[in-house]
């Protein structure tokens, strides 16, 4: 049962005479406790909504286009409140931060029904029989899945929860069900890696089809670690055996179905100090929201654009603007930035490498850079006329950094108007034009 907060006028549920503060029980005669179930009954070209009505129960027909959404609006998005992580992972970033950052940073999520509508990742552990059950029958697909070990034992200890190991029968039973996964390790020195990680990718490639896509990336570790697992970051040379392993496994994948499977994070080619992949690597990128592939897909999109522009605007015009990023893709930005300034000789672009002092040395990554850093780190530096910075180093209203600092706050500290990027070379080599 869920109430109905609001109706959309009209909608085809405002002419079926639904109203705010009714409530939903049923669709199809099936109960309705969240958004999958909604979504799932109100496919259907006929639905019959049990709606609750003060002391009054009756029913609703509504015949529409098969998809088509019937107007009815709730409280929550879900429909129901956000699962959240009962695991306490010995790599969990989030018990790795400082306090003082925005309040959304500290919960811990894990609910599978986030996995299929934003693609966030789950461990399976908050997973009933029943929850398992319905994924499979609604043929919930795809379901994305924090696996890091397939040895129960281990995963147990990785999770610090005595259910963790039976929670990868789940697993099997989606491969059954036709259910898709994308499942992802998170490899942490000396504890999931060599044998292990052998082990795993073994375990996981069973169960191709099912299983389409699984990404390798380290462990980010700040320098706030106090009290907790002791777990030491992938030196250059240990990122390179573990590139040659998976890339070994990922070979094999290969010849036998026509897909590599396995795919490292960018982070263990930048650390080892190797040439990226080429896109051919990443089979159409399946875990680019994991950093995996990001920069050579973003590489191909702004080459192929700077390669299709004929005329460039003001191309004439001194003008001078710059760029602020993370370690691990400054390199690649200062690149593309060069490439930019041969087509337009009279346009400067200054890139800026932000070291990340607010979470330490190991983390390089630009989604990770906090609006102090920016401050401290690009104040009094030649910035131009505008700043370009990532999308990932805000919340998703692009308007907060991590540690709660504003887009407001930073353009004032550094006196220049600031404009942000989505992770697209597309749009990043279109927002430099057309400055």
């Amino acid at each position: 049962m869920v109430k109905i907060c609001g109706v959309e006028g009209g909608s085809l549920a405002e002419k079926a005479g639904i109203m705010p503060e009714d409530y939903l029980i049923k669709i199809n005669g099936k109960d309705i406790n969240d958004v999958l179930d909604y979504r799932f009954h109100t496919a259907n070209k006929k639905i019959i909504l049990t709606i609750h009505r003060k002391a009054e129960l009756f029913d609703v027909k509504i015949r529409k286009p098969e998809y088509e959404d019937i107007g009815l609006e709730f409280e929550t998005f879900l429909m129901d409140e956000k699962r959240s992580c009962r695991n306490k992972c010995i790599f969990c970033f989030i018990d790795q931060n400082p306090h003082g950052l925005r309040e959304t940073i500290y919960f811990k999520d894990d609910d599978s029904r986030m996995s299929f509508l934003t693609g966030s990742y789950i461990t399976l552990t908050n997973l009933s029989e029943a929850d398992i059950d319905r994924i499979c029958d609604m043929k919930i697909s795809p379901i994305n899945v924090s696996v890091h070990t397939t040895n129960p034992e281990l995963r147990c200890k990785m999770m610090n929860n005595r259910f963790a190991g039976d929670s990868l029968s789940a697993l099997k039973k989606f491969s059954e069900a036709g259910i898709r996964i994308n499942a992802q390790i998170v490899l942490c020195k000396g504890v999931n890696d060599k044998e292990e990680l052998t082990r795993t990718m073994n375990d996981l490639e069973a169960l191709f089809p099912s299983v389409q896509s699984v990404s390798v990336v380290p462990s980010g570790l700040t320098k706030y670690r106090e009290g907790l697992y002791p777990l030491e970051p992938f030196s250059g040379d240990e990122c390179k055996e573990v590139i040659d392993q998976v890339r070994a496994f990922s070979d094999i994948c290969r010849e036998k179905h026509g897909t590599g499977l396995f795919y490292l994070g960018d982070e263990f080619f930048i650390k080892a100090g190797l040439t990226l992949p080429n896109a051919d690597y990443y089979d159409g990128y399946p875990q680019i929201e994991n950093g995996v592939g990001l920069i050579t897909s973003m590489k191909d999109e702004f080459y192929d654009e700077l390669d299709f522009i004929d005329t460039y605007p003001n191309a004439e015009d001194k003008r001078e603007i710059s760029i602020a990023t993370g370690e691990a893709a400054y390199k690649f930005i200062s690149e593309i930035a060069c490439a930019l300034c041969e087509k337009l000789p009279n346009t400067k672009i200054n890139v800026y490498k932000i070291k990340n002092n607010f979470f330490g040395e190991n983390i390089t990554v630009a989604g990770l850079i906090t609006g102090k850093d920016l401050m401290e780190q690009l104040k009094g530096k030649e910035l131009g006329t505008k700043l370009f910075l990532p999308s990932v180093m805000l919340r998703y209203e692009n308007d907060l950094f991590l540690d709660n600092v504003s887009i407001e706050d930073l353009s004032k500290h550094l006196n220049v108007d600031i404009d942000i990027v989505n992770n697209s070379g597309y749009e990043l080599i279109e927002k430099l034009l057309q400055d």
